[in-house]
């Protein structure tokens, strides 16, 4: 097999550049390990930067999310009983987000790829990535039916997530990579309820954090903060319901909508960065080079914005010959990255209980969620951060 860019990982970030790609005319085939029912499946929340939303319109794949996905113009922070909104298209020339799911983006995405007969491979194994310092670069790996199979290809994305083949083939020796691990968890669950509100809640409590989101009309997204190390055995519906109660528990006259709780999961918190993100001729894009804490809602974002600074370096180099931008996407892709990295630990420090949390801290907690909703300066950093920095 040969083609010209060869995407390891089938998930936003590979699937929306090889869409990109294919509007630019350049060939590529994209190699999953899951079947297309594992992706499609996986549920996660989806909060997409107004930027996001441009280039899935822009590109041709978005009526579906503005058909069904949730408009939001700002959100709540609630804290010592009282609810705060942030204005976030009013702080922001009328900047709003879409909350939209990640695996419904992910569902468009292979729609459209298959119905431009454009190649993807899914239930691949082995996959190794050889002679990325070369001109030539090939990716190896067996396919569905077990079949030892060769990829040759002028570049190679590296798209396939924390835990895949492509940010370990870089040599140790030519990447660096800083980590923060956060000593708590969430534990998110889907329930079967009319919404408790129109936009998202971020609560703040000496219990721990809590959010609240809709994921349509009839299924409500919350989150409790827990042990990263816990079991789910350890959270029956009325310890979570008694949870979300006091958390969420506010001096306004709201009330909790509750339903039928039909999925639970924990999911761990930690930061992620390396650097840079190309070597030779492999460029990572998405959580295969970061991973940010989910509060600032930025996971996906970051992936949308990576793909798009590296389709349209493609499209230079094949265009024009250029290898400037390709050159460049490390640095143009880590600015924003670390931009993100930075706001996401602001939002989870802010919002959550430490396990070596004192009630000093809890007051600094407290004295700067006052502050983000009583300082227009202060909101507005919020409220931009939140809808997205220009990609431009």
């Amino acid at each position: 097999m040969k083609t010209q860019i060869g995407i390891v990982g089938a998930g936003p970030a590979g699937l929306l550049l090889a869409h990109l790609l294919r509007l630019e005319g350049i060939e590529s085939v994209v190699l999953e390990t899951r079947t297309r029912e594992d992706i499609e499946a996986t549920i996660r929340a989806g909060v997409l930067e107004q930027g996001t939303v441009n280039v899935l319109n822009e590109s041709g794949v978005g009526e579906r999310m503005m058909r069904e996905g949730f408009v939001h113009h700002g959100i709540t922070l609630r804290f010592g009983g009282r609810s705060k909104r942030i204005d976030l298209a009013g702080l922001t020339s009328g900047r709003s987000i879409m909350v939209y799911a990640q695996h419904e983006v992910i569902k468009d995405l292979v729609t459209a790829r298959l119905d431009a007969g454009a190649p993807i491979e899914f239930g691949v194994r082995d996959v190794t990535l050889q002679d990325l310092d070369k001109e030539a670069p090939r990716i190896r790996f067996r396919d569905a039916r077990g079949e030892l199979r060769e990829l040759n290809c002028d570049f190679v994305a590296g798209c396939d997530g924390f835990h895949g083949v492509s940010r370990p083939s870089i040599p140790s020796r030519r990447r660096s990579e800083f980590v923060r691990t956060y000593p708590f968890g969430w534990l998110g669950v889907l329930v079967e309820a009319p919404p408790s509100t129109e936009e998202l809640i971020y609560a703040h409590h000496e219990r721990g954090f809590a959010l609240v989101s809709t994921r349509s009309p009839q299924i409500q997204r919350l989150y409790v903060q827990c042990d990263p190390e816990d079991r789910l055995e350890n959270w029956p519906d009325e310890r979570v319901w008694e949870e979300l109660r006091a958390r969420l528990a506010t001096d306004d006259g709201w009330v909790l909508k509750e339903g039928p709780i039909f999925q639970k999961g924990i999911v761990a918190m930690r930061s992620f960065v390396v650097e840079p993100m190309q070597y030779g001729r492999l460029y990572l894009a998405g959580d295969a080079a970061h991973i940010v804490p989910p509060t600032g809602a930025k996971g996906l974002n970051l992936a949308v914005a990576d793909v798009r600074v590296l389709s349209r370096a493609f499209a230079a180099h094949y265009r024009e010959g250029r290898g400037d931008l390709l050159a460049q996407y490390s640095s143009m892709a880590l600015r924003r990255v670390w931009r993100a990295e930075h706001f996401s630990w602001w939002m989870t420090s802010m919002l959550h209980r430490f396990h070596d949390d004192t009630p000093f801290h809890h007051r600094l907690q407290l004295a700067e969620l006052d502050y983000v909703t009583s300082s227009r300066a202060k909101a507005t950093t919020l409220a931009e951060n939140y809808v997205g920095l220009p990609l431009d």
